[in-house]
């Protein structure tokens, strides 16, 4: 049985061929900043965004590939990797295998010295507690998927002792810049501790609601997106001993561990999700995730000022703009004149009508909306930057 993590446990999605490896590459260049939602217009990058003395950006940064049984995938997976990344010092690649499949195994193999494998050992029953005997078999998978979680992360945190980790799961493509994007992104959590993860992915990334003309732009959020994702010693030795039997993805989404603490994610998406994703299958990935654009102008981040995206320069510009966004209903946009529009929900249940008019993501996850920060989604809509936000009275999420 095929397993692997979801991006939504509850719903359905199949298998699909995706785009080819070499697509991902041989793109146009893009180094450029334009006027946008708390992003400045161009300067020189900042003295603590460039290589310095301290040899930050010489960081090793591991590439944490995580499989099970699906050979073709993890081919895919890895033979982009190894050309997309710039360096195999910075970016050292560790494949960790659970489910025992020879194929999978000899898959990984085939790559030789420019990967380390590591097995999960423990391959036998997972201990569900009391989940009740009619559950187990749907939700043996999800068990399965967190210990391999827990002992591929420590693993590369503890025994390889490296200090910046990225997940990439089996069925990712990435993008041409995912290493630029990555690069520049870790830089940027050493400099701001509320900066718990850097996610490539965008829930909200169909082509209707992202600005194409901006590859360049990054956002904060309150939401864990995952599908391709960096996080740092400090925040496993903090998780680890609390580590979940399943669903890691949603505890990390609530309160206890997220923290107040947020990811940074790019407007267009870094990674593409290819297939099914195997602890489920059909509907969720054909409703959604396959049309989720992938970005193909390569953008130099490491060479940009990313200050816009640190909290004490963001969180004021980012309130500012929303709330002096004219406030507007759904049918009434685009409006004219208007550089951004804000659209009001009232409380969750709100959130979720509205958002299935605009039709984007309209779940929550420990009552944050994906790609919320300070309660407000921030995304285009038939061409305009629309903020579906709380009042501005709001205080917090509500569970």
């Amino acid at each position: 049985e095929d397993h692997h993590e979801d991006e939504d446990h509850h719903e359905d999605e199949d298998h699909h061929e995706g785009r080819h490896a070499d697509e991902v590459k041989d793109v146009k260049p893009v180094a450029k900043q334009e006027d946008a939602v708390a992003h400045p217009a161009h300067v020189p990058a900042h003295e603590d965004n460039k290589p310095d003395a301290r040899g930050r950006s010489d960081s090793v940064i591991a590439v944490l590939v995580l499989g099970c049984n699906r050979a073709d995938a993890l081919k895919r997976s890895i033979t982009q990797i190894l050309k997309a990344r710039p360096s195999a010092e910075k970016f050292p690649i560790v494949v960790s295998l659970d489910c025992g499949v020879p194929a999978a195994e000899e898959a990984v193999q085939q790559f030789g010295h420019d990967v380390t494998l590591i097995k999960q050992p423990d391959l036998g029953p997972v201990d569900m507690g009391d989940l009740p005997a009619a559950r187990r078999r749907n939700m043996e998978s999800y068990y399965k998927i967190s210990r391999h979680y827990k002992y591929a992360l420590s693993q590369v945190f503890v025994k390889m002792k490296y200090e910046t980790v990225i997940i990439v799961e089996d069925d990712l493509d990435i993008a041409g810049d995912f290493f630029e994007y990555m690069a520049a992104g870790e830089r940027l959590m050493a400099r701001d501790k509320t900066i718990w993860c850097v996610s490539a992915w965008n829930d909200n990334g169909k082509p209707d609601f992202i600005d194409e003309s901006k590859p360049e732009l990054l956002h904060r959020t309150d939401f864990f997106p995952g599908l391709g994702w960096m996080l740092k010693k400090d925040l496993w030795t903090e998780l680890g001993g609390k580590w979940p039997k399943s669903f890691w993805d949603d505890w990390m989404r609530n309160p206890a561990q997220r923290n107040g603490r947020a990811c940074i994610r790019p407007e267009i998406s870094r990674t593409f999700t290819f297939g099914q994703r195997g602890a489920s299958n059909g509907q969720y990935w054909a409703q959604h995730l396959q049309y989720i654009k992938m970005n193909k102008q390569n953008v130099e981040f490491t060479g940009m000022n990313l200050d816009y995206l640190l909290k004490d320069n963001y969180d004021k510009t980012f309130r500012d703009t929303v709330y002096s966004s004219p406030e507007t209903g759904v049918s009434s946009i685009p409006v004219a004149s208007a550089k951004s529009v804000r659209v009001t929900y009232a409380n969750n249940v709100d959130f979720t009508r509205i958002a299935k008019q605009f039709r984007l993501m309209d779940d929550l996850r420990a009552g944050v909306p994906r790609m919320a920060y300070m309660g407000a989604v921030p995304f285009m809509y038939k061409g305009q930057r629309v903020y579906l936000a709380p009042p501005s009275t709001w205080e917090g999420y509500v569970n």
